[in-house]
């Protein structure tokens, strides 16, 4: 039986490898996009299913606390996953698919952006916020893991992990939201 530091070590290893595979680019492109819309004091907007709802609402405690406490800025920030009487209510009334699409209806702008996380990249509530974001013209950052599916192929800023594990895929999508907060507190800092 294998000890648990060796496991450990290999798991680490591996979550290692694959966030230094991500197209640092894309990440740019997504810090940018965020501080970007942070100054226009635009909403943005975050969504997940499970492991990445908790991610999801991760970004409102780091966004709108921590990354005020460090600079001038007062981001506004929304999750989509975090109230769970809409959630229920719209799957119960309508269909679970339109759990993230159907809030955004009602409060999303234009010129808004939507962070979507996602390890399988397929869920049908995830194809819905992304035709929601198309059709009405507003940009998305997308974190996803596995072959990425539909959400890597359609949101406007992929950030791919190519993990064929849940954990790993979850870890490092919450990893690299720390790093972009951090990298854009470090950019413009009091």
């Amino acid at each position: 039986m294998k000890k648990i530091d060796t496991f450990l070590k290999n798991y680490i290893d591996h979550l290692s490898d694959e966030l230094l595979k991500v197209n640092s680019n894309n990440l740019n492109l997504a810090a940018d996009e965020i501080l970007k819309k942070i100054r226009a004091k635009s909403t943005i907007f975050v969504c997940g299913n499970g492991g990445s709802a908790a991610i999801a609402n991760h970004y409102i405690c780091d966004f709108l606390k921590f990354f005020r406490q460090k600079t001038n800025f007062k981001p506004k920030i929304i999750s989509l996953s975090n109230n769970i009487e809409t959630i229920t209510a719209i799957s119960n009334d309508l269909n679970y698919k339109y759990i993230f699409s159907y809030q955004a209806e009602s409060l999303c702008k234009k010129n808004d952006l939507i962070l979507i996380i996602s390890s399988s990249g397929n869920s049908k509530n995830i194809v819905e916020i992304l035709k929601f974001s198309k059709k009405n013209k507003i940009k998305t950052i997308g974190f996803s893991g596995f072959s990425g599916g539909y959400l890597k192929r359609n949101c406007d800023i992929p950030i791919h992990v190519n993990a064929k594990n849940y954990g790993i895929s979850e870890d490092s999508h919450h990893i690299l939201m720390h790093v972009i907060l951090q990298y854009l507190i470090d950019l413009v800092k009091k």
